[in-house]
């Protein structure tokens, strides 16, 4: 399994995306081979950087680590729009863009866009059904229920990214399965994983003649002495995702209360323990958010630096099959 990290930055960091990138490039540097980006959606008066945009300033400024949009929401901009911003992204990091994308929650999409979300899994196929073909510079004429789309992007030379989607229901795993690389996942524990995702995006892919998918875990991470004080602070940030309906049963699955109670926290051996159990699972990557003050966070991604040094070496040694 591989260890990443997701870069949450502070809006109101006065270093403004100059902090970000530096972020981006100091991942580089202690050796991880991907880092994500969120694209933080306004709520109240907080809103995040754009993650493609941002995406591409660090692909201009790093040389080797991968850069994942994780997640862009698809009901902000037609397919056309996100293929030409992704291809550029991919473009300015030489190949190195995956592109994350989802459908979010009612509440953001109806509520605050206005827009409808009465099917989002249909929307969410025919929404790849066209950015796919994009991607690649073929020629769409697409008129369906809900997206129109007639034209073709041409960037000769540019990588068009993988594709992957943030499913957790069913219906949205077989979407996944059936038209991108796999799914990214978040709020969501090593038994929903083992027992509710891999099974039914694993059949779903082969159903669609698909390899294997990727099988991402996301998830705050927290290298600490005080496990109760972190969770604490975890659940007063981010206690609200508890009651969104697609985390929910994700929580359900292993019999949790709180997003709080999912998150890997402790001292190095348990956050190890724990990386170890989603490993054992079959998941394919974990992506984690270091969460705490500057100096936890600090000693959070050395130990996932360390954890991800002796995971790419122990794959190494294997050799090829």
């Amino acid at each position: 399994m591989r260890i990443t990290l997701t870069a949450m930055p502070d809006p109101a960091d006065p270093a403004g995306i100059h902090g970000v990138i530096s972020a981006v490039r100091s991942a580089e540097d202690v050796g991880f081979e991907r880092i994500w980006f969120p694209q933080l959606q306004p709520a109240a008066e907080v809103a995040g950087w754009d993650a493609l945009t941002t995406l591409a300033l660090a692909g201009a400024a790093t040389s080797r680590i991968e850069l994942g949009s994780g997640i862009v929401v698809a009901y902000t901009q037609h397919p056309f729009a996100l293929a030409r911003q992704a291809l550029t992204a991919s473009a300015s990091s030489g190949g190195r863009l995956i592109l994350g994308i989802g459908v979010s929650h009612r509440f953001l999409v109806q509520d605050a866009f206005g827009y409808d979300y009465s099917a989002p899994a249909a929307f969410l196929r025919e929404y790849l059904e066209v950015l796919q073909p994009a991607l690649v510079g073929e020629p769409v004429d697409h008129h369906g229920p809900r997206i129109t789309a007639v034209g073709q992007i041409v960037l000769p030379g540019v990588s068009p990214p993988p594709v992957i989607a943030a499913a957790l229901g069913p219906r949205m795993l077989e979407v996944a399965a059936a038209l991108t690389d796999g799914t990214l996942t978040t709020w969501t524990g090593p038994g929903a994983v083992e027992r509710h995702i891999i099974p039914r995006i694993t059949k779903a892919a082969a159903a669609a003649g698909r390899p294997d998918p990727e099988v991402i875990v996301g998830l705050p991470v927290c290298v600490t002495d005080d496990a109760q004080g972190a969770r604490a602070q975890i659940a007063a940030t981010f206690g609200a995702a508890s009651a969104l309906p697609a985390y929910r049963a994700m929580l359900d699955v292993d019999g949790l209360n709180s997003v709080a109670d999912v998150c890997l926290v402790g001292d190095e051996a348990e956050v190890a323990a724990g990386l170890r159990r989603f490993a054992e699972v079959g998941a394919t990557e974990f992506t984690a958010f270091p969460f705490g003050d500057n100096e936890t966070q600090t000693r959070t991604i050395a130990v996932l630096a360390g954890l991800q040094q002796s995971s790419s070496a122990a794959v190494a040694s294997i050799g090829p099959r």
